[in-house]
C-alpha cells in the first residue's frame, strides 16, 4: 500500500449472514436482544423478521477495509448512520452484505474511503467512512 489516489476503488467483498452468524455474534459481543434471533419478538417491533446486529454490519464494512489497508491499525476512523435492518430470514441462505468503497479524500498521509454497504439492492448503513493511514507520496 504505498501509492494511493482519490477515485481509487476498493474490491467489492460480499459477506453471508445466517442466523448461526448472528448467534455466533451474540455470544462474542453479549448482544443477546432478541430482535436477533425471534422473529417473533421481531415483529412485534414492527420489524419485518429478524435482523442483523448494527454493529455486526459495521464491522464486516470496516473489515472490507483493513483487507485492503493490509492492517487494521492503519483504520484510525469510522463514522456511519444505520439507515436500514439487515433482514436474516431463518433458511439456508440467510442475507448477504456487498461492500464496495472508494477514496474520496487524501489529505496529511489519510484516506477518507466513502463505503457503500448494501443488502441486496438496499443501501444498509449512510454516510458510511473509513479513515486509513497511508504513506505520503512523494
Amino acid at each position: 500500500m504505498s501509492e494511493f489516489a482519490v477515485g481509487d476503488e476498493l474490491p467489492t467483498v460480499s459477506f453471508r449472514l445466517t442466523r448461526e452468524t448472528l448467534v455466533r455474534y451474540a455470544g462474542a459481543s453479549g448482544d443477546f436482544n432478541p430482535i436477533h434471533y425471534s422473529d417473533h419478538q421481531a415483529g412485534r417491533l414492527g420489524l419485518p423478521g429478524v435482523i442483523a446486529h448494527g454493529m455486526l454490519t459495521m464491522a464486516l464494512s470496516l473489515r472490507a477495509v483493513t483487507d485492503w489497508a493490509g492492517d487494521p491499525a492503519k483504520v484510525t476512523g469510522c463514522f456511519t448512520r444505520f439507515t436500514r435492518p439487515v433482514p436474516v430470514p431463518d433458511d439456508d441462505a440467510g442475507a448477504e452484505l456487498t461492500v464496495a468503497g472508494k477514496v474520496s479524500k487524501i489529505d496529511s498521509g489519510v484516506a477518507t474511503v466513502q463505503l457503500d454497504v448494501r443488502c441486496g439492492e438496499e443501501k444498509v448503513l449512510g454516510m458510511a467512512t473509513a479513515e486509513v493511514l497511508i504513506e505520503e507520496r512523494s
